[in-house]
């Protein structure tokens, strides 16, 4: 039998990555929980097989990691950051396969890493992580199935998809440009293979689950849909998707490469056997442009063009005569991809609070004032109740209007002794009614205009703050905290009206 030889390629894309993986861990804690890491904490600890805002993977993974780590920040987002190492040897043996060098690989491994979605999906457990994942995979499935010949890769491939719609349901848009590559493509005679048909099989069978969920559910979820989708339509949050595709779905100094990548597969007779990614790419953007969806939805889309993109970068490169100028075009290559590194400071969390730099930091991202605060809400609240008398304290009960005060509420509630609090938002309000209605409210997040119909009477008793004094969505739409004396209505009767999804 053949021995194969060591795979430096491979060991050194796995050492890149694992440092990849020990830097992240390193930097994950600090600031906090985001608010929607909160609501997924929530869902973790009460797994179903589904959820109102999204499938029920990524909660599922969240409680492993609950599990194994506990309330350790760094530990929640220790599968974010192991994902995107993922990514990063997947990119570079997609690359590889797609017929580039070892250059072209760690290009475009560093380049699909520099990306500020895989950024942030390494430092937030969030769905996107892990949808970027799946699809990077799918597409590196793809190419083995066209690289090996062999239909079985079929089976990996649906597997994907199924993981792909379990975790995002954007994922349905990706399956479509995947299903317009097969038919636009030679990979067509596939659709006489059983393997292709068994691979479909699998992708339903791994949906199916949170299909029937959905069912038993009345499809809640394209009821919270539609009226998210309303709502960022409405406020402007996708207007900005054309411009969104330059720095926040892909990096800047990357869209070259991925061009290059559109161009490779669609126009040079050596793409031509990979056609099927600029299908799987232009078809689910094409149908996000359609349905008006944010920027960042088409972040997965990039990573198996930047990886043609290196690949015909090295034939360009390769065919200079002199080997100096070879040298010098890919060390150029490298430093431009590099100065994507920039984005480092803008998507992770390495600039400490109120430092110099954090102000612009603050400015252009704007997720890491919502890490802050969550624990003083749970101690104000706790605060509050500790000053009502010994009765009260049993007839009040506490309001959470948003996912992110009912997440924190529940995470950090405990251990001030707090009941387990009322909320409407999302899945929380799936799990309710609480029990029966208390004849008192502790209310964070409501305006108080809208609470003189329910409340006999209104007192303001405290204040959202955070210890690093920057101003967030608590602070400056939240900011105050009331006290709901006499509930009017039991809210048993109320809760199907009551429904906010957000």
């Amino acid at each position: 039998m053949e021995k194969r030889g060591f795979d430096k390629d491979l060991a050194l894309l796995l050492a890149l990555a694992a440092a990849k993986l020990i830097f992240h861990v390193a930097t994950n804690g600090q600031y906090g929980f985001h608010r929607d890491e909160l609501q997924f904490l929530s869902d973790a600890r009460r797994l179903d097989w589904g959820f109102v805002a999204y499938p029920p993977l990524t909660p599922f993974l969240g409680r492993i990691e609950w599990e194994l780590f506990g309330a350790s920040l760094a530990g929640f987002r220790f599968f974010p950051a192991l994902a995107q190492s993922i990514v990063f040897v997947v990119a570079g043996l997609m690359t590889r396969r797609l017929g580039g060098g070892r250059a072209a690989m760690l290009l475009a491994a560093f380049a699909i890493a520099l990306a500020p979605v895989s950024l942030s999906g390494s430092a937030l457990f969030m769905y996107v992580t892990f949808d970027f994942l799946w699809f990077v995979l799918l597409a590196y499935f793809v190419v083995c199935r066209i690289e090996s010949g062999d239909a079985r890769w079929w089976l990996a491939i649906g597997a994907m998809v199924g993981l792909g719609m379990m975790t995002k349901y954007t994922a349905a848009f990706f399956a479509a440009g995947l299903v317009a590559g097969v038919v636009l493509t030679p990979l067509r005679a596939d659709l006489r293979s059983k393997w292709l048909w068994c691979g479909v099989a699998l992708s339903l069978l791994i949906f199916l689950p949170n299909l029937v969920w959905q069912f038993r559910h009345d499809f809640v979820t394209l009821d919270m849909l539609k009226q998210i989708h309303a709502r960022d339509v409405r406020i402007g949050r996708a207007d900005g998707f054309w411009l969104e595709q330059l720095y926040i779905a892909s990096n800047f100094v990357t869209v070259p490469l991925w061009l290059l990548g559109l161009w490779f597969v669609f126009v040079t007779e050596a793409g031509r056997r990979w056609r099927i990614l600029g299908w799987m790419a232009l078809v689910p953007f094409v149908i996000l442009v359609a349905a008006r969806g944010r920027g960042y939805y088409a972040a997965p889309l990039y990573p198996m063009l930047l990886a043609a993109g290196a690949v015909q970068l090295q034939a360009f490169i390769d065919s200079m005569r002199a080997p100096t100028w070879r040298r010098g075009a890919w060390a150029a290559s490298f430093v431009i991809v590099l100065c994507g590194a920039i984005m480092l400071r803008i998507c992770l969390p390495l600039v400490p609070v109120n430092s110099p730099a954090w102000a612009r930091v603050n400015e252009l991202n704007g997720d890491f004032r919502e890490e802050l605060g969550w624990p003083e809400l749970a101690r104000e609240v706790a605060r509050i109740r500790d000053g009502l008398t010994a009765e009260e304290r049993t007839q009040t009960g506490i309001w959470a209007s948003n996912y992110g005060e009912a997440g924190a509420l529940d995470l950090y509630g405990p251990q001030y002794g707090l009941p387990q609090a009322w909320s409407a938002a999302n899945s929380f309000w799936l799990r309710g009614p609480y029990g029966p209605t208390p004849q008192n409210m502790i209310v964070v997040g409501a305006d108080r205009k809208d609470l003189d119909q329910p409340c006999t009477t209104v007192e303001l008793v405290g204040h959202t703050s955070n210890e690093a004094k920057v101003e967030n969505e608590e602070t400056k739409w939240h900011a105050d905290i009331f006290l709901c004396r006499g509930v009017r209505k039991p809210l048993e009767e109320l809760w199907p009206k009551l429904a906010e999804f957000m």
